[in-house]
């Protein structure tokens, strides 16, 4: 075991957003190494509350989870949070996800994930927080044509609300970092995926629809590429952010795959667990949807000791098996 994984159970952490689908697995990850965790949620319906709630249900088996539900918009909660527990260090991956909804609930991401981020910002500086490490998105990217995407790019071309409020925490963190000496970590995930994962992600309406034998809405008429990151190899490289030494005050890090797929491949793996053949309804590309991710994670690499290992071939059957057996349905043959 490395250095940082064996400090992790010395330090009481904040996970924001703890019943959301990374939230859930860090603070977990985190709770298995001994930490203390505090564990906010406000339990929105932009996704089923239940999933969320079992979510919840699983962290609080561990004595030493803390539940709070409360809104980061109310700075009152978060700040008597920080009276009782004193975290050291802030995981901050509660957020208004989605690039699709942000074209049609613009005051919701407005709230949650600026108004909501400067309220985090403010007690992370007046508690003396060791280190905020908050999750940024491979959203930022967008509007950017040369792959792999790395950290070194420019990214003022937003296409998305979502994208343009992901790049503000990005610069409002850089603020404080230059203010008050806050040290910031920024993690721009590429479409994580995997057990207890989001039921708006492509992976899960995909394999619900196959199930229900309903077609499978494919944006771009199927030409789409994602670097996608199974959530064991996200949580490693979150939990590095939050331990590893020698970073630099602002640091901002892709976490991704290092490998960007076709959109085919996962329908035919998904069909190849599921043993069932999908139907596919082609459509455009959606406003706000980037056509290709690929994550140049060097930086990463270096700096994290971040290394993916998880191939497609290895995370959808995890994601299945998992999907099955929380809904209780019978093991399929494969084809």
């Amino acid at each position: 075991m490395d250095s940082w994984s064996s400090r992790i159970k010395n330090y009481s952490f904040l996970v924001t957003g703890s019943a959301g689908f990374i939230g859930f697995h860090v603070a977990r990850a985190l709770l298995t190494h001994g930490a203390q965790v505090v564990g906010l949620d406000n339990y929105n319906d932009y996704y089923s509350p239940a999933l969320k709630r079992d979510r919840d249900r699983e962290l609080r088996g561990y004595p030493q989870f803390i539940s709070i539900e409360a809104d980061l918009t109310d700075l009152s909660a978060p700040e008597s949070l920080f009276q009782t527990y004193a975290p050291q260090k802030i995981c901050h991956l509660a957020a208004q996800a989605g690039v699709r909804y942000s074209l049609i609930n613009p005051f919701s991401y407005q709230k949650a994930n600026l108004e909501g981020f400067l309220n985090l910002l403010e007690l992370a500086k007046r508690f003396k927080v060791e280190r905020l490490v908050y999750a940024s998105s491979s959203s930022v990217y967008g509007g950017l044509t040369e792959l792999p995407f790395s950290e070194e790019q420019r990214v003022d071309t937003p296409i998305s609300l979502y994208a343009a409020t992901k790049r503000a925490n990005e610069l409002m963190a850089h603020a404080y970092t230059h203010l008050f000496g806050l040290a910031t970590v920024g993690l721009r995930y590429f479409t994580v995926y995997g057990p207890w994962g989001r039921p708006d992600m492509a992976m899960w309406l995909f394999t619900e629809a196959m199930l229900a034998g309903r077609p499978i809405k494919v944006f771009n008429y199927g030409n789409m590429q994602r670097d996608f990151t199974y959530i064991d190899d996200a949580v490693q490289g979150t939990l590095a952010a939050l331990m590893v030494s020698g970073l630099e005050p602002y640091e901002i890090f892709n976490l991704g795959n290092h490998r960007s797929e076709q959109l085919a491949k996962v329908i035919a793996l998904l069909e190849q667990e599921l043993g069932v053949a999908a139907q596919q309804e082609l459509l455009p590309i959606q406003p706000g949807d980037v056509p290709a991710t690929f994550a140049d994670i060097s930086l990463a690499q270096a700096k994290l000791g971040f290394q993916p290992t998880t191939t497609l071939e290895e995370g959808i059957p995890r994601f299945i098996h998992w999907y099955k057996e929380y809904f209780e349905l019978p093991a399929s043959p494969r084809v």
